[in-house]
């Protein structure tokens, strides 16, 4: 058999198959595509669930009078010139096959006036010969797609249609989850002239919910959790219902676009099932932003899977971040004001520590580029249930999430770890009344150089962290402590476990913020000093302090002075605490202890 080129009607055929699989496939195609002309009403008509009519209407951008019959063609778009675009996908379509193959298989026709265009224009294609005919039409600025008869002219594929209430209930179900990914565009559906759905634009956020509630139920709207967590460049909000909720709504989207992807739908199962063990998926409704680069969206015919490039992280990302919000927090509230019954007094150290119910001041992240200003922190809202259920310890640590998000690499921590300007050998920038104050030179990584009495001596900040860290335990009841971007989950044994809970009010002291469970430990906040060290690096630090003994605030600060990493004298948060340091008078004194002489004579021979 010879090789041919395929006729141009045969090969959008063969693409209809897999572009065009039933009128919901359709109406999919073609809102998506009025979503792509910066439409903010759409009309859609249907008749007979979609078998004899389906019928797009919107305000958007328009197609002018000579792209019509280019637009009816294969492979023909506006949203792609280059492969750099392909990369960089914003659009919901993108191949240029949609309206080429739904032509293929029924009578299109295409209505369509630019703003700026003084008449409409409209084409007609017909399947079989895809001959395309343009004439004008009255027809305000928009687009207007009517599909007609749809598989008409083939018979084979028009026998796998279901009856007209079960095509219909998929159209209904698709514009459902339509509405869900663009609040701020209105969204009718009639079916046989009838209004069957009617979704009014919400501009405003504070009135998302109100759509939620016409789409997933008003029970869904009051019992969900909301969540909203992760920078600029990879961020996950929406809403949770409660472990143990009959509502079956579970819809995911990517960057606004309707998902079914495998690895979301397993990071959303495995947060439920490692808090409430193998029950029925509760009902969701999740959005996750992601830098177009960090996304291929071209893996599927009908778009409805992706593929990250950093899968393992996303995946990571939305299991702890889900979890925040499932696990049951009363229960993890209740343990620990059960552990802390037998722990040490702090009053004697005017100790008075409230749980903060503000958002966490989350660090941001650099690895993609900023696209939105939109809130990075963590919330929760609604009544918060299965307090009694049974935990289940992961089978791993997700350090990798910690070391991203907390911003270990230089990249990700720079807007923490920027050395401070006054950290070069010989000078000081701090001002003249701190010098005068305490003759201090700082060289680098926390060394310094002072003069007392003529004698030049050499020491560390280290030794005067101590006091200047209890003075502030003092006047404020605990040091201050730095949140996680996402708190992080680590294992520890039985035993590991009831010793922190034994020891958990030093750890608040200490600018530490802890759920103690059964199994695992949740690491909220690290105390400034040690947010640089990996996560479960600090809690083996913890425990070795409390397999210490350490029975006072003093023997727990020196023991956080031996834990700090080098790079936090590098750092702005050590270069506040080192202006504090060189104004107080008894810092000297501190250094002194410590200290070792310069001994200057065999330097000035040399001058000799």
């Amino acid at each position: 058999m010879s090789i041919e080129i395929l006729p141009a009607r045969l090969a959008n055929q063969i693409a209809a198959g897999e572009v065009v699989e039933r009128p919901a496939s359709v109406v999919k195609e073609l809102v998506e595509n009025s979503l792509d002309a910066g439409a903010t009403r759409i009309q859609i008509d249907i008749e007979r669930g979609g078998h004899k009519l389906i019928r797009i209407r919107d305000n958007g951008s328009g197609i002018a009078k000579e792209e019509l019959t280019l637009a009816l063609s294969r492979h023909a778009t506006s949203k792609l010139k280059s492969l750099d675009d392909l990369e960089n996908i914003c659009s919901l379509g993108f191949r240029g096959e949609a309206l080429a193959s739904i032509s293929s298989v029924s009578r299109l026709t295409l209505s369509s006036k630019p703003e700026q265009q003084e008449a409409a224009w409209q084409a007609f294609a017909q399947g079989r010969d895809m001959a395309v005919e343009v004439k004008p039409v009255a027809h305000p600025s928009g687009t207007t797609i009517e599909v007609k008869d749809l598989f008409f002219n083939t018979p084979a594929r028009r026998k796998f249609l279901r009856t007209e209430k079960t095509e219909f209930s998929h159209i209904d179900e698709l514009i459902k989850r339509i509405a869900l990914s663009r609040f701020d565009v209105s969204i009718t559906l009639t079916h046989n002239e009838k209004v069957v759905r009617q979704y009014r634009a919400k501009t405003d956020p504070a009135q998302a919910i109100t759509r939620v509630a016409q789409v997933a139920g008003k029970a869904f709207a009051e019992q969900g959790l909301h969540i909203q967590s992760g920078e600029a460049g990879l961020q996950l909000h929406g809403w949770v219902l409660p472990v143990g909720s009959a509502n079956t709504t579970q819809y995911t989207y990517v960057n606004n676009r309707m998902m079914r992807d495998k690895l979301i739908l397993h990071a959303i199962r495995q947060a439920f099932e490692e808090v409430s063990g193998e029950q029925e998926l509760p009902g969701f409704v999740i959005y996750i932003d992601i830098d177009p680069r960090q996304v291929d969206v071209n893996v599927h015919p009908a778009k409805h899977e992706v593929r990250f490039h950093q899968g393992r992280l996303v995946h990571d990302f939305i299991l702890q971040a889900i979890k925040q919000v499932v696990v049951p927090l009363q229960a993890e509230f209740s343990n620990s004001s059960e552990a802390n019954d037998n722990s040490p007094p702090v009053a004697a150290f005017n100790a008075h520590t409230t749980t903060s119910s503000e958002p966490f001041d989350y660090p941001k992240s650099s690895l993609q580029p900023s696209r939105s200003s939109s809130a990075h922190s963590t919330t929760y809202s609604g009544a918060t249930q299965g307090a009694g259920n049974q935990q289940r310890a992961e089978s791993r640590n997700y350090h990798d999430v910690n070391a991203f998000y907390q911003g270990v690499s230089e990249q990700q921590a720079h807007h923490f770890d920027n050395p401070a300007p006054f950290v070069q050998s010989g000078e000081t920038q701090v001002s003249d009344t701190a010098l005068r104050t305490v003759d201090i030179i700082t060289i680098e990584q926390g060394a310094c150089v002072f003069n007392d009495e003529n004698q030049l001596y050499c020491s560390h900040f280290k030794y005067a962290l101590a006091d200047d860290w209890l003075a502030q335990i003092k006047e404020q009841g605990s040091l201050e402590g730095k949140a996680l971007l996402l708190p992080v989950r680590v294992n520890v044994s039985k035993q590991d476990i009831e010793l922190l809970a034994t020891q958990q009010s030093w750890f608040t002291l200490l600018g530490f913020e802890l759920l103690i469970e059964k199994q695992f430990v949740m690491v909220k906040k690290l105390p400034v000093c040690l947010y640089l060290l990996d996560v479960s690096a600090a809690v083996d630090a913890l425990l070795d302090g409390c397999k210490a003994q350490l029975e006072s605030i003093d023997q727990w600060l020196a023991w956080q002075v031996n834990v700090i990493p080098t790079r936090f004298y590098a750092s702005k948060a050590f270069a506040l605490q080192q202006t504090r340091l060189q104004n107080n008078a008894q810092t000297i004194e501190r250094l002194r202890e410590k200290a070792v002489k310069i001994d200057l004579k065999s330097y000035l021979a040399q001058f000799n």
